[in-house]
């Protein structure tokens, strides 16, 4: 048996910002996490998270270790701390085994995964709430490990609250961002923050740093009021404006639209920075209105709590939003790289 891990090549890790180079598991750097305390937990969680590699193992063993324990009041282990494993290409892989802990006092838990012979793509999917600290991968001695596939598009930087950050599918590979990378065969960060995304302009200029080829944000969940939000959506949308004047950037409002009685207002704040920057002759913006993310058929079935969204919830959000990114994924061959 041979003993690989998420550091070695060519196993490849996907949406968590500079690890080849930092070498760890976080998407937030400790000298932000300082400045915006809340992240300091948060910051350090990967959801969207990918491992990838090929292999023709018959059988392999995906063994995880996590710093944190503890309960989701929103999500049980499956969803919230677990390893979801996904063989074939991207726009087709097949859900095929999910490591997770059998308790909240475990920190290492493992699984072993069957497969054909075949060289096939292997992706893991990482939890939504843990922070990773090892990921070992245990493989046949006559098996065959090669670098995994790239995207085809990305990847797409999303910003925002705790449904951006995966708040409530049953798991890892059931929120709206990777549904669409499935989909779309798209790479992409997962910057949803439960609480703490307020549009600081200091995650403005850090998400600057991190190569990524199209924007969508939608953080209004996290802003305590309608005012903090007409302060700061505009000043946020401007700033990234700054760093990538030709980006294609996509604003969307929030989808439980019944559970909030300023909903509407916050929308048309949302929409009003949308607006101006058409006005300005912004030809790379888009906008979506979040009350119609759930459809009318069967609202009430979208949720956990009448605001996180579930599995259905989610899927019908990834559907909403998928001809939007489609359309904003063409622009991107028209502009530099950045």
């Amino acid at each position: 048996m041979k003993t690989m891990t998420a550091w070695d090549a060519p196993i490849r890790v996907f949406g968590v910002p500079f690890f080849e180079e930092k070498r760890i598991f976080e998407r937030v750097p400790a000298a932000l996490r300082e400045k915006l305390p809340s992240l300091a937990f948060l910051g350090r969680r990967t959801p969207g998270g990918r491992v990838g590699f090929r292999t023709d193992a018959p059988t392999f063993t995906v063994r995880a270790t996590i710093e944190n324990l503890g309960h989701d009041i929103g999500m049980g282990i499956f969803g919230s701390s677990s390893v979801a494993v996904a063989i074939g290409d991207h726009r087709n892989a097949r859900y095929t085994a999910l490591a997770y802990p059998a308790d909240y006092t475990i920190h290492t838990f493992e699984t072993t995964v069957n497969k054909s012979a075949d060289m096939e793509e292997v992706t893991l999917w990482l939890p939504r709430n843990k922070i990773i600290t090892d990921l070992v991968l245990e493989f046949p001695d006559d098996a065959r490990v090669e670098a995994p596939t790239p995207y085809s598009v990305g990847p797409v930087m999303f910003y925002g609250s705790s449904i951006t950050e995966g708040g409530c599918p049953a798991g890892p590979m059931n929120s709206y961002e990777a549904m669409l990378s499935r989909w779309l065969d798209m790479d992409f960060y997962n910057f949803g923050f439960s609480g703490s995304a307020k549009g600081e302009l200091e995650m403005a200029d850090y998400l600057a740093t991190i190569p990524f080829t199209a924007f969508v944000y939608d953080y209004d969940h996290n802003a305590p009021d309608p005012a903090h939000l007409a302060a700061t959506h505009e000043p946020f949308f401007l700033r990234m404006r700054e760093h990538f004047p030709d980006m294609p950037i996509l604003m969307m409002s929030k989808p439980d639209f019944e559970n909030d009685d300023h909903a509407a207002q916050r929308r048309d704040i949302i929409r009003k920075t949308y607006e101006n920057a058409k006005d300005r002759g912004d030809q790379n913006v888009w906008f979506i209105d979040g009350e119609t993310f759930f459809g009318n058929e069967d609202r009430e079935l979208c949720t956990v709590d009448r605001c996180h969204p579930n599995d259905l919830g989610f899927y019908r959000m990834a559907k909403t939003i998928r001809p939007v990114l489609e359309d904003m994924l063409k622009q991107v061959a028209k502009f530099p790289k950045v």
